[in-house]
Order: structure tokens, then sequence, then C-alpha cells
């Protein structure tokens, strides 16, 4: 009622009573407000802001132990690939030594027949020019008998060569 008594139905530019008790209840307002309002607001938006920067920084910490093991994982992935080429280099390499080891061993069972194969026939074509010499004297001294009509080795003129 004092309040009514000294806010008068008119509009004042002076201040008069009334202005202490609307700061008195402005700070009220305020000290409720802050005790029951933006206290727990703050506090709830700080939680979840200390929740929210750990979430990440978990993240980032789990990302970079994913990415650490991943390196891990690729760095052990290129050496077994690398031992693996290696392997295969070296039985490729052993295959092959083992391919010309057998290719020369060939080639020189090869060459060895041939040069059996070369004396089997040099003796064959001289045994073949033998009997073609027997021969050839054979069938010369049996056609100079039927032209001359006796044998050809009796007369003293068939010593004689040509």
């Amino acid at each position: 009622m004092i309040l009514l008594i000294l806010a008068e139905n008119s509009i004042q530019l002076v201040p008069d009573g009334t202005l202490f008790f609307h700061i008195l209840l402005f700070l009220v307002m305020i000290a409720a407000l802050n005790v029951l309002l933006y206290k727990p607001v703050l506090r709830v938006l700080e939680e979840r802001e200390r929740l929210t920067v750990g979430r990440r920084r978990e993240a980032r910490e789990l990302l970079n132990r994913v990415d650490e093991k991943l390196g891990r994982y690729e760095r052990a992935l290129r050496e077994a690939r690398a031992e693996g080429y290696r392997l295969l280099e070296r039985v490729r390499a052993e295959a092959m030594e083992e391919r010309e080891r057998r290719l020369s061993e060939v080639r020189d069972e090869i060459a060895h027949l041939i040069a059996r194969e070369k004396l089997e026939i040099a003796k064959q074509a001289e045994e073949a020019q033998r009997i073609l010499e027997q021969e050839s004297r054979r069938i010369a001294a049996e056609i100079g008998r039927h032209i001359l009509g006796r044998a050809v080795g009796d007369a003293p003129s068939a010593q004689l060569r040509f």
C-alpha cells in the first residue's frame, strides 16, 4: 500500500520512492534467477562441454591408436609381401639354375650322342665303301668275263691299273 501511495497515477521523470523498490526487486530477481536458473544451466552446459571435449579427446586418441595399428599392419603387410617376393624370386632363380643345369646336361649328352653317331656313321660309311669297292670289283670282273668270254683276272693285262 505504501507503494501505491508513492506511485501516483502519473508518469514522472523524476525518480520517486518506487525506484528503490524496483532496484531491490531487480536485485532479488537476479539473485533468485542466478541460483535457480543460471547456475544450474551453466553447470549442465559446462558438464556437457566437459563430456564433449572428453569424448573428442577420446575419439582423437582412439583414431591415433587406430592409425598407429593400421600403420603397423601396413608395414607388416609390406614386409610380408616383400618377403614373399624375395622367396618367389629365390625359388624362380633356383628353378632357372636347375633348368640351365638340366639343359647343359642334355646338351652335353646330345653332343656325346652326336659324336658317337658320327663315329658310327663314319664306320658304316667305311664299311659301305669297302663293300661297294668289293662289289664293284666283282661286278667289273663279271662284266669283263661276259664281254671277253673268259675270266679277267687270269690274263697278264688284268693287272694294269688306270
